[in-house]
């Protein structure tokens, strides 16, 4: 992917997320606060996934340039990343509880990013949902985005996934408001769901666990 120019004289408001795959800081630069994501201190073993995750991102969120409610990618220089700066506060920390609106926006939110060619792929972990300061949804953490075709069916069955996940916390937070329509999909487990439960998330957790000695407790920060 191309670079882009990145701020240098940026300095370091505070830490917001760290993990083996890079150092995610709020900052504050010549035009203002954003968010960057700095892969120096990953291991030299985890570097080149690492790399690939945020490459991953930057495509995503070039792709989305534009688009209301997701961050804008402002910078990619191989090792760093600036993204803009949502105001907001992850939904696990303000649950959207009975805001049958702040679910109408979101479902809206992510039928734009499909029309973009854009499945997000990690809607499960509710740190990636954000309640904006005046209520709205907003998406963040692009790194396992998939780009493609929206009329693909390989698309199209990620599409599906990324709006179970997003019934699923209706379900949680907003269960009276489930259509018909919704509790049927919600029953409907694709291929892909059962093929991550079987195999890609056992994987996952010994990764995570054993060798990272990383718990994220989905999405939700470590556990106490």
């Amino acid at each position: 992917m191309t670079r882009m120019p990145i701020d240098t004289d940026a300095t370091e408001l505070r830490a917001l997320k760290a993990d083996s795959f890079g150092r995610v800081a709020l900052m504050r630069g010549a035009a203002g606060v954003f968010v960057r994501r700095d892969l120096s201190a990953t291991p030299w073993w985890l570097r080149l996934p690492a790399w690939r995750l945020a490459v991953r991102e930057a495509r995503a969120l070039r792709q989305l340039q534009g688009q209301a409610d997701t961050p804008q990618l402002l910078g990619w220089d191989g090792r760093r990343l600036d993204r803009s700066y949502l105001d907001g506060t992850a939904m696990y920390l303000r649950p959207p509880r009975g805001e049958i609106a702040y679910f109408r926006a979101a479902r809206r939110l992510l039928q734009q990013l499909h029309r973009r060619g854009i499945a997000h792929n990690d809607l499960a972990k509710e740190a990636n949902w954000l309640v904006l300061a005046d209520g709205r949804p907003a998406i963040i953490d692009f790194q396992l985005a998939v780009r493609g075709s929206p009329r693909s069916r390989w698309m199209r069955l990620l599409y599906r996934e990324d709006l179970r996940h997003l019934l699923k916390h209706k379900r949680m937070y907003c269960g009276e408001a489930l259509t018909p329509v919704e509790k049927r999909l919600l029953k409907r487990h694709s291929w892909v769901r059962d093929a991550w439960f079987r195999s890609g998330k056992p994987v996952y957790r010994f990764v995570t666990r054993r060798l990272l000695k990383w718990e994220d407790n989905e999405g939700q920060g470590p556990k106490p």
